[in-house]
């Protein structure tokens, strides 16, 4: 079966219907686009389609380009899509505005088809590079999950949304029962296949919370769920201990083999105890892991508050 790549998106914010039309026929035929005709609209497009370039018209009604920009760097959604500046002025001042509001370049009116597509396709370059580097400097090479730097910064934001929404953050730490015997019996090799299972076993069993999964460091893996309270994390991690514990593993020369998992669960709400830090969070859930395999392993934990 032919794989077919999915389009860059390009979102397109100009109040001018003319040259919305001529950017389309410019770059419609490589590029998924969007467009809006106003700098309100466009920033709530912006963040609905995360597009991958957006293009600004500098000069527009109520809302500027420079005032948009400045909306978009500030938010945590929108800040790292790259911005190029759409003007029928030469003024090197606003270039200069514009560069140090955080635009990655500018097009002048009326468009050239040849440097409009230069220049989209530069900068989509310059974002799937970025892209490259981010997940080799986020990514553990063997699971395939976000390894312990990138999931620090995961619970550090969703523990900063519970604090704002005062709603529940659920974190749970997972680690596979005699791990090392298991290393010793079958080879590193086994064991490197054994961890990616345990990967695709845990990313099965919470397919909606992909990105919030991670190696949390040797056999043991992480997961955090927003808005969930003790209950809702409770049964997700039993779904995950009793689906481990039904897998079978297939080592060379046709052995199979079976793993069983321990977990540590623990529920909050972010900030509604003043001293009670991301920290105590943390170490909380761990020791709830280590109750869980000092009770006899393969078996599911939670913190008592």
């Amino acid at each position: 079966m032919m794989m077919l790549c999915k389009k860059a998106s390009i979102l397109i914010i100009d109040d001018d219907k003319l040259n919305i039309i001529a950017l389309t026929r410019i770059l419609g035929s490589d590029y998924t686009v969007y467009f809006e005709g106003t700098g309100e609209s466009g920033v709530k497009a912006a963040k609905m389609f995360k597009p991958d370039l957006i293009m600004l018209d500098v000069i527009m009604p109520n809302m500027s380009g420079f005032d948009v920009i400045k909306i978009l760097k500030e938010d945590e959604e929108t800040r790292d899509i790259p911005v190029i500046f759409l003007t029928g002025r030469r003024d090197v001042q606003d270039e200069e505005v514009g560069f140090v509001l955080g635009a990655v370049d500018y097009i002048t009116k009326p468009f050239s088809v040849g440097v409009v597509k230069l220049r989209v396709e530069n900068q989509l370059k310059i974002v799937s590079h970025m892209r490259t580097i981010y997940k080799i400097s986020t990514e553990d090479a063997l699971t395939c999950l976000g390894n312990r730097r990138h999931f620090n910064n995961v619970l550090d934001s969703e523990w900063k949304r519970s604090a704002m929404a005062k709603s529940h953050i659920c974190f749970m730490v997972m680690d596979i029962d005699h791990f090392k015997k298991y290393n010793d019996t079958y080879g590193h090799l086994s064991g490197d296949a054994v961890l990616r299972g345990v990967a695709d076993v845990i990313r099965n069993c919470v397919p909606e919370s992909s990105d919030h999964i991670s190696r949390w460091g040797g056999e043991e893996f992480a997961l955090v769920l927003p808005e969930s309270d003790i209950n809702d994390g409770l049964l997700v991690a039993e779904k995950i201990r009793e689906s481990m514990e039904n897998t079978k593993f297939e080592l060379e020369d046709n052995v199979e083999t079976s793993i069983t998992i321990s977990i540590g669960v623990h529920s909050v709400v972010a900030g509604e105890q003043p001293d009670y830090t991301l920290k105590n969070f943390i170490a909380d859930t761990d020791a709830a892991l280590y109750n869980a395999k000092r009770q006899g392993r393969n078996r599911v934990v939670c913190v008592n508050i």
